[in-house]
């Protein structure tokens, strides 16, 4: 029995050495590296479009967009927004709509090291390697990562190939308009229409579009271009 457990324990305790090391090399590699692939490419059965560009050459529209949409205290938190955390918890708890409060670094780790879905156990990794990007990475390269791995649309995958495939242009030069329309669309591509949005998703863009100019007005975005 002795025997037994100083042989699960040594090998638990390698096993975390293990993914430690792995995991710190990653992250080190992909702070220089472009993402070659994701787990949640890797299981998409409609194939995958993308296209790698690098945070020059997106539109500064799309960035103040996803701040918008996505996480208003991306430059102010350390990846995780307490705040969020606690409210969602307690509309949670309450019996409310089921939301979730993951910050644009949280996305990030989730969808280039991890899967899709839920799970205590992806949570805590998720936390692991948003930890570890925002100290190794820093904004400006988590923010160039998400925009170029994040699901655009079925089967496509960053802004490049997002905003060739909605409006056939580069990503470079997307209105606020077109930004906005992208950005409300992250959360659920495959289901919410960037072309042609009606009701809720409308107004939500539209919403989006005037706060691209409190991201900017107030320096929300600071941080991506520091």
């Amino acid at each position: 029995m002795r025997r037994a457990l100083s042989l699960t324990t040594r090998f638990l305790a390698k096993a975390i050495l293990w993914f430690v090391g792995i995991s710190l090399i990653l992250v080190i590699v992909f702070k220089w590296v472009p993402v070659p692939v994701t787990a949640t490419m890797l299981m998409d059965e409609n194939g995958i479009t993308k296209d790698w560009e690098r945070l020059d050459n997106i539109d500064p529209n799309l960035v103040a967009a996803v701040i918008a949409a996505e996480d208003s205290k991306f430059c102010e938190h350390w990846g995780f927004d307490t705040e969020a955390i606690e409210q969602a918890m307690e509309e949670n708890a309450r019996g409310g709509r089921i939301r979730g409060a993951s910050t644009i670094s949280q996305q990030t780790a989730k969808n280039v090291f991890l899967w899709q879905g839920g799970g205590y156990f992806r949570k805590g990794l998720e936390a692991w390697f948003t930890f570890w990007i925002e100290a190794v990475w820093g904004k400006e390269r988590i923010m160039e990562v998400y925009l170029n791995v994040a699901e655009t649309g079925i089967g496509t995958y960053g802004a490049e190939a997002g905003a060739q495939r909605y409006f056939g242009k580069s990503a470079a030069r997307l209105s606020r308009d077109e930004a906005s329309r992208m950005a409300v669309a992250l959360p659920s591509p495959k289901t919410r229409s960037v072309v042609n949005p009606g009701g809720w998703l409308a107004r939500h863009g539209n919403s989006v579009e005037r706060r691209i100019n409190v991201v900017k007005g107030d320096g929300l975005d600071s941080c991506v271009y520091d």
